[in-house]
């Protein structure tokens, strides 16, 4: 029966509508306990969501189901003036996500675990409506193509762990990445013109596009006091097809792979009802030309190579959590969670698509564990709200020079629940 409903919630997983998560495109967190604990999950081992976090922690996870799903709203907003009749404020409509995710850990001996961890690793999302403005060819929106402006990334992943103590407080895990994307564009019709693009028919409303692709996550845990633990994992650049449908507009006829990404962390059990986290987590952006590419200048057409992509930089991430025991019934978490900002002033008018820039979270989390040692959590997390403003480079595709100022912005929050069962 419990096997039965994973797979139920695996087939939910992969239907799951997407969200622009919170550093840069990666959520704050991976399983209801981390997102309120700021994200802090590299060194713990309380759940099975190691695919995502440290697959090494799935060693000492014990046999475990967890399914958890987030209600996740970010508010997008994009503004413009000093460009006359082309000024304009707007909000992005579609602000309800549910992101489901789940984990599986099953101990094989008391050295050696087998996993899986499905999960919604990030997206954007944007769904500007249209006709506010006119540029010169009847009503026309932010953008100046027809129709709603937005984008849909869903991005998700499976990873099979596999996880080994080669000592009795040390660990090391290996979880292929299975990586499964989603992308549609609509209302990008101003950039379809061939000395913009490689391939006008492949720009913009062409419905949703799938890519599949693989990478490969490592990891290590070691209980280096009775209450120190530390974990480190690295996770490879997911290699992706390209999105054919959409050739036209990312760097590279399509290319939008994962980019690599590593973390560390640090748990201290400093009384038995107190332990406090701390994680440190990379995401290298700039490895993705469809991400990184500068929009301006533009030194090549949509699609090619050397073609405009977001101008997104590397981002930081810090992860702060603390979790108290207040009985054998409740335990509480908070959290806070600082990532860079990826985006800078030149890049905002391609940014309207996926205004990315919150960087400031926190959280907080509880759970209650049953008399059948059952358990079911909760999770709350707020971003505050954030916005980056540049010259808009909208008159740069028709000929002009960047003018005008353009400013991006976006607050959000997420409200998680997660049933584990311990088997």
């Amino acid at each position: 029966m419990k096997l039965t409903r994973v797979f139920a919630f695996m087939a939910m997983a992969g239907l799951a509508t997407s969200a622009l998560a919170t550093n840069g495109y990666f959520s704050h967190g991976y399983g209801i306990k981390a997102k309120g604990m700021g994200g802090a999950a590299t060194a713990s081992t309380d759940d099975a969501f190691f695919g995502a976090n440290n697959p090494a922690a799935a060693a000492f996870a014990g046999n475990r189901l967890d399914l958890g799903v987030d209600l996740f709203s970010p508010n997008r907003e994009a503004s413009r003036t000093g460009l006359g009749p082309l000024d304009m404020s707007v909000e992005s409509d579609s602000n309800y996500f549910f992101v489901p995710e789940f984990g599986y850990n099953r101990m094989i001996n008391n050295d050696l675990a087998l996993g899986l961890t499905v999960y919604g690793n990030g997206g954007m999302n944007s769904d500007y409506p249209g006709g506010q403005i006119d540029c010169g060819g009847g009503p026309a929106n932010m953008l100046c193509g027809s129709g709603d402006l937005g984008v849909d990334l869903m991005q998700l992943i499976i990873a099979p762990t596999v996880a080994f103590k080669f000592s009795p407080n040390h660990s090391i895990g290996v979880s292929p990445l299975i990586g499964l994307q989603f992308f549609e564009a609509q209302g990008l019709h101003a950039f379809t013109n061939p000395m913009v693009t490689s391939n006008s028919s492949a720009v913009t409303n062409n419905g949703h596009d799938d890519s599949w692709g693989f990478g490969v996550r490592v990891g290590y845990l070691g209980k280096i006091t009775p209450t120190v633990t530390i974990g480190a994992a690295y996770a490879s650049k997911m290699s992706m097809d390209e999105f054919d449908d959409y050739a036209g507009l990312f760097a590279e006829q399509g290319d939008f792979d994962i980019p690599e990404n590593y973390n560390l962390g640090v748990s201290w059990q400093a009384t038995p009802q107190l332990r406090l986290a701390m994680d440190y987590q990379r995401i290298n952006y700039s490895d993705v030309n469809s991400i990184a590419n500068p929009s301006f200048p533009p030194v090549a057409r949509l699609g090619d190579d050397a073609g405009p992509g977001f101008g997104w930089s590397d981002v930081d991430v810090w992860k702060l959590g603390v979790e108290y025991k207040h009985n054998q019934a409740w335990t509480y978490r908070a959290g806070y969670n600082h990532g860079d900002n990826p985006i800078s002033s030149r890049d905002v008018t391609f940014n309207i698509l996926a205004p990315g820039v919150v960087q400031d979270h926190v959280t907080l989390g509880l759970t209650n564990t049953l008399q059948s040692g059952d358990e079911w959590s909760m999770s709350f997390m707020y971003a505050f709200n954030e916005e980056v403003s540049g010259a808009s480079i909208l008159p740069v595709f028709q000929g002009g020079a960047p003018a005008g100022t353009e400013t991006i912005e976006m607050y959000q929050w997420a409200l998680g629940v997660q049933y584990s069962w311990k088997m």
